[in-house]
């Protein structure tokens, strides 16, 4: 369950820095319209690829469950990140987004 972990945290992120007030708090600008679009899109794109990759690990029936474990598991340690270590929180994106693909090998 590691690539849907990855992969949810990662898109909850790019969801995150799609709104202006997070994308300044974050970054240090306010972001452009097409950015903005860009990184929404980016986020439901990366949330829907993990629920690809949780359903193929575990089969619909426990895929869900999984997924939606993941979901919880992500957002709540985006959201406890956030107020307190902002840029550790963009980090692990980061590294989420390059870590994905070795756990995406490592899945197969």
């Amino acid at each position: 369950m590691l690539l849907p972990l990855l992969l949810t945290y990662a898109g909850f992120t790019g969801l995150c820095l799609s709104m202006p007030r997070h994308h300044d708090d974050l970054l240090g600008q306010k972001p452009s319209e097409r950015r903005r679009q860009g990184l929404k899109i980016g986020g439901w794109l990366l949330l829907g690829l993990s629920l690809g990759a949780a359903v193929k690990a575990s089969g619909w029936s426990f895929g869900l469950v999984d997924w939606f474990a993941v979901l919880m598991l992500s957002a709540l340690a985006l959201v406890l990140l956030l107020p307190y270590r902002p840029r550790l929180a963009l980090a692990l994106a980061g590294l989420s987004l390059l870590a994905s693909p070795v756990a995406a090998w490592a899945q197969c």
